[in-house]
């Protein structure tokens, strides 16, 4: 990997510089800041879909402004991976490595149902409940279908307890059981809750509803800096999970698709 260059307003300094790129939902959201607590975060939220691929760029821009900090000046710039939707996969990482390439700088590519996961531990928080154990991380991957992944909280830690994958509402319940704590402490996180209403009823009832947030992306990337996930920029990839977009007209029309679980 090359080493980023730095510019002399950098030199002493001890806090890490992230931008942060959120766009795997139907909501873009960037984040600038260091990532460590109590430290200021400046972020900006609008559309996504097809609208990020216009607003993205300025909203960098901006919120680097607002900072002071030049693009090169950062250690990284961090971005949701997926699996999320395709347009906004592409869209984060296409703009990742447009600006990590340009200003000699590694990117951090991060699971989307991580962020998720960190997204839904913040809320929880934030709302005076105790921190979860356990979060399932849910989205809505369309077509009858939902992305799912069970991340432990261990002090400070996250760990993945199974890769992401796709699965039916319906399956879902049994599928989470593996993990879930007979004890308690675990939370569903997601958007999913509305969308499949009660085809999900079967599912525990502790569950917050939660996006992927820049924030969220931004408060990871210091523990996978250290931890050496940052790639050179033509090597971060999107994480689709789904090979294809959309049906044909013979399996919409056919018997729903039995799901690996």
């Amino acid at each position: 990997m090359t080493s980023p260059v730095l510019p002399a307003d950098r030199a002493g300094a001890t806090s890490p510089r992230f931008l942060a790129i959120e766009t795997s939902t139907d909501r873009m959201s960037v984040a600038v800041g260091s990532g460590q607590p109590g430290e200021p975060v400046w972020t900006q939220a609008g559309a996504g879909g097809a609208q990020a691929s216009t607003d993205l760029l300025p909203a960098v821009q901006q919120l680097l402004n607002e900072a002071g900090w030049p693009l090169r000046s950062l250690d990284a710039v961090v971005f949701g991976r997926g699996p999320g939707a395709f347009t906004g996969l592409r869209t984060a990482c296409a703009v990742a490595q447009g600006l990590a390439y340009g200003a000699r700088l590694p990117v951090l590519p991060v699971d989307t149902l991580l962020v998720l996961a960190e997204q839904a531990r913040q809320q929880q928080l934030a709302n005076g409940q105790a921190e979860p154990r356990l979060v399932v991380s849910l989205l809505d991957a369309r077509m009858d279908e939902i992305y799912v992944a069970p991340y432990a909280r261990t002090g400070t830690t996250w760990s993945p307890l199974d890769a992401a994958r796709l699965c039916r509402p319906e399956a879902l319940a049994d599928h989470l059981m593996r993990w879930w704590p007979s004890g308690g402490g675990g939370l569903l996180a997601g958007n999913v809750f509305e969308v499949y209403g009660e085809r999900l009823a079967a599912l525990p009832s502790a569950r917050c509803h939660a996006l992927p947030e820049a924030g969220a992306l931004l408060r990871l990337a210091p523990a996978f800096m250290a931890a050496g996930a940052a790639v050179v920029a033509h090597e971060a990839q999107p994480l689709y999970v789904r090979d294809k977009v959309a049906r044909t007209t013979e399996e919409r029309e056919g018997p729903a698709p039995r799901m690996a679980l």
